[in-house]
């Protein structure tokens, strides 16, 4: 009776049926409570359903039951890889590897957790062990793709897919792993066609679907050219990639000394300056910005996740605020409204990066960064015409004091928002 319910169960799960499959692990559990293999499987069902607490706990009674046993451990890596905590997974699938070294699946999400932690080689090392244990590995085939295409081996990256794709043609997954690749190479029309296919055959996709996205993009040279920047920028560790932000904000600082104290300098170094705020501008408001232009197109709108939509129609909401103010300004002019047009734009900033970062603790504190700003803004604006109607000093000592502290706020909200962007929240 126990081995039906489990048999059915199994059937149920590979069919993505999870609410029934855990329906039948139950029963099982209900004969038999001390069965390691019902207690694991039933931890991989429960963490479909994002019922982690739970799925935890019998994960971890599988171990406890058969610590001897691979497969209590790898039902552990496989919740804690979704439950984001990545650290933990590591040490879960080490361990499966160690009781069973001779399964390619462990090595592939061993080689996935490497790729999480911008470890390139180890990911391509754990992805060849498995392929050496079995040469026709999906799993361990993406991820070797993947991790050749993050060290930069396009060639090797190409033949593995396109090996791939002639062994499983079928198969969603691959096709979004070419898309990727074919992005990384510049080929936004060649990975639109994989990234379609993924999503024929998988329509819930997520990696082919924000792979659309961005292939959709990218039809658009300025994206493009952005695009190839985010991915080179995606293949460097953390550590090079902060580094890179702070060496040239450092850099600029330097030239922009050098440009106010040297007046024969200065006609060569302030166009860098410039080049360098246009760069960083586009590099922060161009995934945000090309979002909305896909929002308003009546195909590319479908392709948006909902926060892709949100982030765009904040940003909208940020550029008509600025339009409005410019306007005002070139009608009736001004300083207040040319400062409250600049702070707009800078206000979009932090604004687009709300919904990139993490739902959770990371999103609410850039939405607080975001809301500070904007009522710092006000604050001066208020205080200002106060300062006139009431002709009071202090008001509008007020109102420049806040005014000449925003500059700086604005730039403190973006290495916030570099910072929080990057930011895994756990389940």
């Amino acid at each position: 009776m126990n081995s039906g319910h489990l048999q059915r169960a199994m059937l149920l799960s590979e069919q993505g049926r999870h609410q029934e499959a855990v329906a039948e692990l139950r029963l099982c559990l209900a004969q038999n409570t001390e069965d390691s293999l019902t207690h694991g499987l039933l931890a991989l069902s429960l963490k479909e359903l994002e019922q982690f607490d739970e799925a935890t706990e019998h994960a971890q009674r599988a171990i406890h039951l058969a610590p001897d046993e691979a497969f209590g451990h790898y039902a552990l890596a496989c919740v804690m890889i979704d439950r984001k905590r990545f650290e933990e997974a590591r040490v879960a699938i080490l361990e499966a590897i160690r009781l069973e070294p001779y399964s390619a699946n462990y090595f592939g999400i061993l080689s996935s957790l490497e790729l999480q932690k911008s470890r390139w080689r180890e990911a391509l090392a754990a992805a060849n062990q498995g392929l050496e244990i079995e040469p026709e590995n999906g799993l361990c085939t993406n991820l070797r793709a993947q991790a050749l295409v993050k060290l930069g081996d396009r060639a090797a990256a190409a033949a593995t897919m396109g090996e791939a794709l002639a062994r499983r043609p079928d198969d969603a997954y691959t096709h979004a792993n070419q898309g990727w690749a074919m992005l990384h190479a510049g080929q936004p029309y060649k990975a639109l066609e994989h990234f379609r296919e993924a999503l024929r055959l998988d329509p819930e996709l997520e990696w082919a679907r924000a792979g659309i996205v961005e292939a959709m993009k990218a039809r658009n040279f300025i994206y493009r050219w952005m695009l190839t920047w985010f991915l080179w920028m995606s293949r460097l560790t953390p550590q090079v990639r902060w580094g890179l932000v702070i060496g040239a904000y450092l850099g600029i600082r330097v030239i922009r000394h050098l440009a106010d104290n040297s007046p024969d300098l200065a006609p060569f170094l302030w166009p860098l300056v410039y080049a360098y705020a246009a760069f960083v501008l586009l590099t922060w408001l161009s995934p945000s910005f090309f979002n909305l232009l896909l929002r308003l197109d009546r195909f590319g709108r479908y392709a948006l996740s909902a926060d892709q939509v949100r982030g765009a129609n904040l940003l909208a909401g940020c550029l008509l605020l600025t339009l409005g103010c410019l306007i005002a300004y070139l009608w009736v002019g001004g300083e207040l409204l040319m400062l409250c047009t600049i702070f707009f734009v800078a206000l979009a900033l932090p604004a687009s990066a709300i919904y990139v970062c993490d739902a959770g603790w990371p999103r609410q504190l850039m939405a607080v960064i975001t809301a500070g700003l904007l009522a710092a803004l006000l604050l001066a604006v208020a205080c200002f015409g106060l300062a006139f109607q009431l002709r009071s000093v202090p008001l509008l000592n007020i109102s420049l004091q806040i005014i000449q502290a925003l500059p700086l706020a604005s730039l403190a909200s973006q290495f916030a928002a570099i910072y929080l962007t990057q930011v895994t929240v756990r389940n």
